[in-house]
């Protein structure tokens, strides 16, 4: 389809009218005009992919665009474009990779201006470089703020992920227990009750190993009624030697009677789980708190395990709190999303096995003692270069829509807020992040979050 393009002149107006551009006279806004390319774009045509090097800018002179950012298999709209506005000059200035995708909503015009003219641009003066910069500043703000509610979205699907799977097992467990609890009863009422009913001798106890439980099941099997029932009359206790000197009509009922205690012993851990899973919630997001308080980070830590549980199954964690930390002046609820995020990131980095260690400890620092927490894992060692770029905005390792690139961006906000360090030593085998907070936060008056940045 051929369409109409705009006159030169009418579009070294358009130019003049975005704020990169509005600075130049009229030869450099026509050198522009001679060594850009005008493409025409159809309805849900994409102009930028996500991921892509970055090798040109464009300015929109007809039509509108939208830009989003994946999310997994999905796109996150994060703004609509119309004629005057630019696309994708902050990625084509750095000459990185692309950090959103612009597709067109309608029919749609948009000059196509290659890095190379403007670098000969910028080296004209510099007042044309305090423009982009200028320009480049004011859209990275703007947009890293669209995302920064993203990545606080993010944080609440990976605490609800976490929910959905650690209350799911204990309730599943819960229901089976209470339904073959159920049969129990019926089972333990089908049979006459002797009185008073024989116990179990005194002084025995539970099988320790699984090979330990296996024998004692296999010794009890030929009086109990099956083998589910033998299992119980282990847990319970009983002994061949004892209910040697039981009446055989009686076992059934001693069997059943032990399926009961156990069901209920089931039943009583499994709800007790769900009841550390929901008061973990609560702690790690200080419901009904005030924002500002004294705080245990050994408390925030352990609940971040609690939450994480479902990506550690087969991560060795240990932890080792020192008994004298201190409490500190702090953002409960924001230094949980900083340990939401290292934790997090370290699964991924160990593909989600090995093993993870974490420290706290108190830290001399002026005005009192701190503290001082390590979180190392057993991944790969990190390159220098991606070591020197991780607290960056949008900076990141995974593939595009596997992660936004401001999980740790905003964990350095949060701990600089705090007046705080994060910190990076990595190696062969082992890398860790070591958190430093003062006793009290450095300034109340500091404002929470921090600048962000992106761009297409």
């Amino acid at each position: 389809m051929t369409h109409e393009h705009l006159p030169s002149d009418a579009i070294a107006d358009r130019l003049r009218d975005t704020p990169l551009f509005g600075g130049l006279d009229d030869a450099q806004l026509e050198h522009l005009v001679e060594m850009g390319q005008i493409v025409d774009l159809e309805t849900d045509e994409l102009l930028i992919r996500e991921g892509d090097v970055a090798d040109a800018l464009y300015v929109v002179l007809d039509g509108e665009l939208e830009v989003t950012k994946s999310a997994g298999t999905s796109q996150i709209p994060l703004a609509q474009v119309g004629p005057g506005s630019l696309q994708g000059e902050i990625a084509a200035l750095e000459g990185g990779r692309r950090l959103a995708s612009v597709r067109a909503m309608g029919p749609a015009e948009v000059l196509r201006i290659p890095v190379e003219t403007i670098r000969e641009l910028l080296a004209a003066g510099p007042d044309v470089a305090l423009s982009v910069i200028r320009t480049a500043v004011a859209r990275l703000r703007t947009m890293e703020s669209m995302l920064r509610e993203r990545e606080k979205l993010a944080g609440l699907g990976t605490l609800a992920a976490g929910l959905a799977h650690e209350l799911n097992n204990p309730a599943a467990a819960a229901l089976r227990s209470v339904n073959a609890l159920e049969q129990a009863v019926a089972a333990a009422e089908s049979h006459p009750h002797p009185v008073p009913p024989p116990r179990p001798p005194e002084g025995t106890e539970p099988p320790r190993s699984a090979l330990e439980r296996a024998d004692r099941i296999a010794e009890i099997e030929p009086y109990a009624p099956d083998a589910d029932d033998a299992s119980a009359l282990v847990e319970l206790g009983w002994t061949p030697e004892a209910l040697a000197g039981v009446p055989a009509e009686t076992i059934p009922w001693l069997a059943a009677d032990a399926s009961v205690r156990q069901l209920l012993g089931e039943l009583e851990m499994a709800l007790s789980r769900i009841g550390e899973i929901v008061a973990a919630v609560k702690g790690y997001t200080y419901l009904d708190q005030a924002p500002v308080q004294q705080v245990d980070v050994r408390i925030g830590l352990e609940q971040t395990l609690v939450i994480l549980r479902h990506k550690l199954k087969e991560i060795d964690v240990t932890t080792a709190f020192a008994d004298d930390l201190p409490e500190i002046e702090a953002h409960g609820s924001e230094l949980n999303q900083v340990w939401t995020n290292i934790v997090d990131n370290a699964a991924d980095a160990m593909d989600g096995r090995g093993s993870l260690s974490i420290t706290a400890d108190p830290e001399p620092e002026p005005g009192g003692i701190g503290v001082r927490v390590t979180i190392c894992n057993s991944g790969p060692e990190m390159p220098d270069e991606v070591r020197k770029r991780i607290f960056e905005p949008f900076f990141t390792t995974k593939e595009p829509g596997k992660g936004t690139g401001l999980g740790l961006h905003i964990s350095h906000n949060v701990i600089a807020q705090h007046g705080g360090r994060i910190e990076v030593e990595t190696a062969p085998g082992r890398t860790c992040f070591i958190v430093t907070l003062p006793p009290e936060i450095a300034s109340r008056g500091a404002s929470h979050g921090g600048p962000a940045h992106t761009n297409a």
